[in-house]
């Protein structure tokens, strides 16, 4: 990746050597946004104390005294906390990180109890699940490189290294669907028939349909062939398009280290994904067999790997995980053409959108949009088809944004832009709705959020914040009905359902960014924060920020001290990984000093707001704020010209995991 000049040379603490200005707009009436972010601060704080104390032990582990009888499972546990230090890296209390980190390990010990894992990772099971598991790590990583990059490098190197069975360099595959520490875990069930549900087969369908034994049902769940002999030969070995997720864990190593070995494998997986697709006419494949045919299991088919284009989920699967993958692929090259596997895609599945109220579409996920549409069931919207099989396209779902937002917020190009823009105008309902619904993602919001980009909906900060806080209020309610639930393996997901931990809201409007794609990526942003007194990530507190553009020339945000007495230092830095820099920042003074009055003034006038200009050529640009002060300003952001990474602006190059500085690893 290209790089400009270095931060700060080595042993030099970067905070000190940031470009600097001071608000002076007095605070006269407090925004409402500003009061309710602070006030959704507060809130969360009280919730995850209230959750550690109701649902988890002394060691941080989840108070569970069940077995867990398939493979299934783990990403449940670790999932509960997963936006936790995402919290404290938004400006959460001082010891949610440890908080955090004390159930990760207490998570790890009881699922290694458990024989879920080895050498504290998942023995083997698919990348939709380990890419949910993994987040956690990753933010924790993000927060304290230091403490997490020995572990985060030791898990990556399962994949890059290919003594460990998972990777095999002369087909460019993942050996296989399920995979991780145990190379001995092969197929995709410990038993003779995968461990399908009727309730999940009456959803989702079932593999493999076109086999002719397929035909000669029905057959019970446990003596299918589809779910039996058959799946293991067919969908048991050889690559599927789900493990492309695996690129978050190594960029995740890539950004601790700066490695080569880390960025070439990423280069040489993708690559060999992207070469795929590009052969198929644009869109992914899902399946490879273990001599690295596309199809070679399956009769020459693109279509019908483990978690596929098929069965269960389609683009739900499909998708994130090559957008994980292509975005790793361009954050360590620089090259956006990796993102055009995503992007042909996508463009493959809105060319066949149909326009319908949700109640005449055949989706497989009803549930979930039945609480996220809302009153709004009935109403045509634009559905996109997630399934193919030999019938064609199938499973029509309303259109969603986490992909095409997250291609949008990391190039920022105009063509990213359109398609969003597109989407919209053909789409049946308002964009502008916030809708009251809280998905186990924690995302779902976009819609609106791009209405609010785009200008349309100025209220919006106090609406999703106001709808942040009634989901933090509701899953207190949760907590307070379940705390006493002795939970068994069919419940294991009510920690998920009473987790209080909301952060889309503070991810938007505090970062500029996209909440983290769910199955395994790493957190984007248009700016983040970090305390100059308290020398930790985070705003400070009394402090909140709302960034109103994120377009590179001119990225806005607006910095407000609360407090009415104590001024606060704001560090801003320019991406979630410091790789923007920050070119010059205008922003609001105060020109009229006289507009308190005299001391028979029973009134305030408003004060004579002007802007000044500063130039900057860092990651990190320092902000001071006064007791009861705003300031507004503009940004002009250079994307991606930094070698991304975890450092903090108060350690010197020394300190970093990575220790070398720009200029050696550009």
């Amino acid at each position: 990746m290209p790089a400009s000049s270095t931060d700060h040379s080595p042993g030099e603490d970067a905070a000190a050597s940031a470009a600097e200005i001071r608000a002076g707009v007095p605070l006269l009436e407090p925004p409402g946004w500003a009061v309710a972010q602070r006030a959704l601060f507060d809130l969360l704080d009280h919730g995850w104390r209230r959750f550690a104390r109701d649902f988890t032990g002394p060691d941080g582990r989840l108070n569970y005294t069940g077995r867990l009888t398939t493979r299934d499972g783990v990403d449940d546990f670790y999932e509960v906390f997963f936006n936790w230090p995402q919290l404290y890296l938004l400006g959460g209390a001082d010891d949610l990180l440890a908080a955090s980190a004390k159930h990760w390990e207490g998570v790890t010990a009881h699922l290694t109890e458990l024989d879920m894992l080895r050498d504290e990772y998942e023995r083997g099971y698919d990348w939709f699940h380990q890419g949910e598991s993994l987040l956690l790590l990753y933010f924790l990583c993000m927060a304290d490189p230091e403490r997490w990059s020995e572990r985060a490098l030791r898990f990556a190197d399962l994949y890059v290294d290919p003594v460990h069975g998972n990777y095999d360099p002369s087909r460019l595959i993942v050996t296989r669907p399920h995979n991780g520490s145990d190379p001995d875990r092969q197929g995709v069930t410990d038993g003779d028939v995968y461990p399908w549900l009727q309730k999940e087969a009456d959803t989702y369908g079932y593999p493999l349909e076109w086999l002719p034994e397929a035909q000669d049902g029905p057959y019970p769940l446990s003596a299918d062939p589809r779910l039996g002999a058959r799946m293991r030969e067919r969908m048991g070995v050889g690559d599927t398009a789900v493990n492309l997720a695996v690129a978050g864990l190594i960029l995740n190593a890539w950004v601790l280290s700066g490695e080569q070995r880390y960025r070439d494998w990423i280069v040489e997986y993708v690559g060999a994904w992207r070469d795929r697709t590009e052969a198929n006419g644009g869109l992914i494949p899902d399946n490879v067999s273990p001599d690295g045919e596309v199809g070679g299991l399956l009769e020459g088919r693109w279509y019908g790997g483990h978690y596929g284009w098929s069965w269960p989920h389609g683009w739900h699967s499909v998708g994130h995980a090559a957008c994980v993958a292509a975005l790793a692929a361009a954050v360590t090259t620089g090259e956006d053409d990796y993102l055009s596997m995503v992007g042909t895609s996508l463009d493959e599945l809105i060319s066949r959108a149909k326009l319908m109220p949700f109640t005449e579409a055949d989706s497989s996920l009803r549930s979930k949009w039945a609480v996220e549409l809302a009153g709004d069931v009935d109403k045509p919207t634009l559905h996109l088809p997630f399934r193919h099989n030999d019938s064609g396209w199938f499973d029509y779902n309303p259109v969603t944004l986490p992909v095409p937002m997250a291609l949008w917020h990391y190039t920022a190009s105009d063509a990213d832009r359109a398609r969003l823009e597109q989407l919209r105008e053909a789409d049946g309902l308002d964009w502008r709705t916030v809708r009251p619904f809280r998905a186990k993602e924690e995302s779902g919001h976009e819609k609106a959020w791009f209405a609010f980009l785009a200008g349309d909906d100025p209220d919006y900060p106090e609406r999703i914040l106001a709808a942040a806080q009634a989901q933090v209020r509701h899953r207190l309610r949760r907590i307070e009905r379940y705390r006493d639930l002795e939970v068994d393996e069919a419940d294991i997901h009510v920690w998920q359902q009473c987790n209080p931990v909301a952060t889309e809201a503070l991810v938007q409007l505090t970062w500029g960014g996209p909440q983290v794609l769910y199955n395994g990526g790493l957190q984007q942003a248009r700016l983040r924060y970090h305390d100059a007194r308290a020398r930790r990530a985070g705003l400070p507190r009394d402090v909140a920020a709302l960034v109103t553009s994120i377009d590179p020339e001119a990225t806005t945000v607006e910095l407000v001290n609360l407090s009415p007495e104590e001024e606060r230092t704001v560090i801003v830095q320019a991406g979630a990984l410091a790789e923007h820099t920050i070119g010059s920042v205008r922003y609001t003074t105060c020109t009229d000093e006289g507009w308190i009055g005299d001391m028979y003034d029973y009134g305030h006038t408003e004060p004579v707001v002007g802007e000044s200009e500063t130039a900057c050529d860092g990651a990190f640009l320092t902000v001071r704020l006064p007791a009861s002060t705003r300031i507004r300003m503009t940004l002009r952001l250079e994307l991606r010209t930094r070698t991304p990474s975890y450092r903090s602006p108060f350690a010197t190059s020394a300190d970093e995991p990575n220790g070398a500085t720009e200029e050696e690893t550009a």
